[in-house]
């Protein structure tokens, strides 16, 4: 959005910038301004030239980001009502879309929103000292699908205790990612860690080799009388994350919601 400067004139630079203040109804920190031409007094006060400056608001990231929003979704012939809360403390804008057509700003399992999400933020923090962190959500969805992922997370992870055997999810962004990890780390016999490389960057869900083997049938271990073999702590049978870095529960994720347990 880039607005027009205005020219305003007053006695002095000073009173210019006053009323340039009074019309924006902004303070002076707010607005960007240079002088046409000094104030001069003539003798005796006769002959005198008032101040001439030229003046617009400074851009600010909620017009920039607005102005974004608004030419995209013309571009895509829907029509989008949006609201904005600004967090100065944490320094965080979100942003709420309202429309007819949210279903195709969603994506599929949350995609286009994602994507949306950070072009918006590229718009927003270009040449901008400070950054801002852009959040994006209609219709809850932000909430639902995080629901959703926690679920996931516990089902798999309870079901690779009782199987012994890891899970394997599908790609999702970093930010799922940790939904997943922070929820795995709540159940007790369960790890899990990220492997693959950007697109195909996944959570894997394995039995945890420091939990205490599950005693059964009356308190025979799972070696007796035919049942399965307690899992291993040997690094084949993927216990531990093959990833390099090393990171099995901290790691920050597109965006599956079906696992596989390894057969």
């Amino acid at each position: 959005m880039n607005m027009e400067f205005m020219e305003f004139s007053a006695k002095t630079v000073n009173d210019a910038v006053t009323e340039a203040c009074k019309h924006f109804t902004v303070p002076s920190d707010k607005l960007e301004y240079e002088v046409i031409e000094e104030e001069k007094s003539g003798v005796f006060g006769l002959f005198s030239k008032p101040a001439r400056i030229r003046v617009r608001k400074k851009e600010q990231v909620v017009d920039r980001v607005y102005d974004f929003l608004k030419r995209t979704f013309d571009a895509m012939h829907i029509d989008v009502a949006i609201s904005h809360e600004m967090d100065e403390i944490e320094s965080t804008l979100s942003i709420e879309l309202k429309g007819n057509d949210m279903g195709m700003l969603i994506g599929k399992r949350g995609q286009t929103l994602d994507s949306l999400q950070y072009l918006t933020s590229l718009v927003a923090n270009k040449n901008s000292d400070k950054y801002v962190k852009i959040k994006i959500d209609t219709e809850n969805y932000r909430q639902r699908r995080k629901e959703t992922i926690e679920n996931l997370a516990k089902n798999m992870a309870n079901k690779v205790k009782k199987t012994g055997r890891p899970a394997f999810l599908e790609p999702m962004n970093p930010y799922e990612r940790r939904i997943i990890h922070t929820s795995v780390q709540k159940v007790n016999g369960a790890i899990s860690w990220s492997e693959g490389e950007n697109a195909n960057r996944h959570v894997v869900i394995g039995p945890d080799p420091k939990a205490k083997p599950v005693r059964r049938n009356g308190g025979y271990n799972n070696r007796g009388r035919g049942g399965r073999r307690p899992y291993s702590a040997n690094r084949s049978e993927h216990n531990t994350p093959a990833n390099p870095d090393r990171k099995p529960l901290n790691e920050g994720g597109a965006t599956g919601l079906y696992g596989r347990i390894d057969k």
